[in-house]
């Protein structure tokens, strides 16, 4: 990887832990005398409070942590792409009645008949498109969308930020990432290409360890997949790519810890 390119991310990296921490820190400092903020309340549950001070400030600290670092892993990853790709949102187009249905079909031969899912089985889908195309009409957000302009290639990634894709919805995720494909197909130009992804921020059975949630991978065909490194070194667009993000990563790991022992000390030393 180039230089200049290792820096900006590491940069980019920094200053994203950097404003996550100094959200949080005035979060809990506002929070102090409040005693519906995350913390007190805990600390009026006679149950959790018989646990100790520990069980307290972490049982509550680490849920919160959970649902806002997800959004700072999704907003960097956005920012990294920018050095290689352009970075997208919305898709803005029109969904035909004869791609949901094929939606559906698809989705209904992986569950009832356990058919293995193949990119081909809708990048080759066509059908007839109306004139009018008012009715069918929509908008999706979405998480990571890229276009890299050399390749004329679009990619659009569902990314869960916990590293778990959660069997139980692993049909609605394939589902909303078919609408993404065919609205983004009916608004494109025929020479260029679409490739969808579910993603994670990480492997939760350990980097470099084979990844096997079989319920996902029922829906979800091994090419479809970005697990952990994979997912970083294609934001980065760079093999290095994960080993960088997490080398900065360590050492800016630091702010978080110098944040949980200040406010910790808030809480339960300034009695």
């Amino acid at each position: 990887m180039e230089d200049l390119k290792r820096k900006s991310i590491q940069g980019l990296v920094d200053q994203s832990i950097k404003s996550f921490v100094d959200g949080l820190d005035l979060r809990y400092t506002a929070d102090l005398n409040n005693p519906d903020g995350v913390i007190n309340s805990k600390k009026h549950n006679v149950f959790i409070a018989e646990l100790g001070e520990e069980f307290i400030f972490y049982s509550a600290f680490v849920r919160s942590f959970d649902s806002s670092f997800g959004n700072v892993l999704e907003s960097l990853a956005n920012a990294i792409a920018n050095l290689s790709y352009d970075v997208k949102g919305k898709i803005d187009s029109y969904l035909l009645t004869q791609q949901s249905q094929h939606i559906d079909y698809l989705l209904n031969e992986y569950e009832t008949y356990h058919t293995k899912p193949k990119i081909t089985d809708y990048s080759t889908f066509t059908c007839m498109k109306p004139k009018d195309v008012t009715s069918y009409l929509k908008s999706h957000e979405t998480d990571n969308y890229f276009y890299n302009p050399e390749k004329k290639e679009h990619y659009i990634i569902e990314l869960k930020a916990g590293g778990d894709l959660d069997n139980k919805k692993s049909r609605a995720e394939k589902n909303e990432l078919l609408q993404q494909y065919f609205l983004l197909k009916n608004q494109i130009n025929e020479d260029e290409k679409i490739k969808i992804y579910l993603a994670t921020s990480y492997n939760k059975y350990g980097e470099g360890n084979p990844w096997k949630q079989g319920r996902v991978l029922q829906y979800f065909s091994e090419d479809e997949l970005l697990i952990g490194k994979d997912y970083w070194n294609f934001v980065c667009n760079d093999e290095q790519g994960f080993e960088i993000v997490m080398e900065q990563y360590k050492k800016s790991a630091t702010y978080i810890k110098n944040m949980l022992i200040k406010v910790k000390e808030m809480y339960f030393n300034n009695k």
